[in-house]
């Protein structure tokens, strides 16, 4: 990934927000059949390591060996930004459109599991992560879940985790524009819809402020 040093992003509670506000993450191999990508929640535990599952039917686990290096994109809100946001465009017109973004490429081995234990604490793992988010105290469980009904579920499945190698995350933000073209950017985004992306921008330059 191309990353220009004024869009680095290497504050780790940032880049573990990105992967925690986009779960979804598009894991990419190559393998014998060509590239293939399949679009996961993961989870990031203690240890680091990423934690999923993908469907039995699925042939990724059976394309991708095992220990193999896979790359796992965690993307966030992204936006169009308009030269009209900026308010030095009345003055020069040197301004072109651009996009903004928050992404991170995680890179592993991947390892898969087929016993019933591991096939557990990933669902466990993932199911009582986002319910808590959703449902707090009263999150779905799986011993909310008729035993063999859980059983079935759990058999078309892999669990598999990645051992992370290496991290590069990008924070596209406006961050080389001058004070007063940020700040339009920022006002510029919240009036076109994407709110949640003007205020982490304004709270990032609090920061830096």
């Amino acid at each position: 990934m191309y990353i220009p040093p004024h869009f680095e992003e290497v504050r780790l509670d940032a880049i573990s927000a990105i992967m925690q506000d986009a779960p979804l993450a598009c894991v990419v191999a190559q393998t014998p059949a060509g590239l293939v990508a399949n679009h996961l929640p993961l989870l990031q535990g203690p240890d680091g390591v990423l934690v999923g599952h993908v469907a039995l039917a699925n042939d990724m686990h059976r394309l991708i060996e095992d220990e193999q290096e896979v790359l796992a994109i965690f993307r966030r809100d992204d936006a169009y930004v308009s030269p009209n946001f900026y308010p030095t465009k009345q003055e020069h017109h040197r301004h072109v459109p651009t996009w903004n973004y928050e992404v991170v490429h995680v890179y592993g081995g991947i390892s898969f599991q087929h016993d019933d234990r591991n096939k557990r604490a990933a669902v466990g793992l993932l199911t009582r992560d986002h319910e808590r988010r959703v449902n707090g105290k009263a999150g779905w469980r799986m011993a909310d879940a008729p035993a063999d009904y859980m059983e079935q579920m759990l058999s078309g499945i892999v669990a598999f985790r990645i051992t992370v190698t290496k991290t590069l995350a990008k924070s596209k933000l406006s961050q080389n524009r001058e004070a007063r073209d940020y700040i339009g950017a920022v006002n510029g985004l919240r009036a076109s819809g994407h709110a949640e992306l003007a205020d982490r921008m304004a709270e990032r330059l609090a920061v830096e402020d």
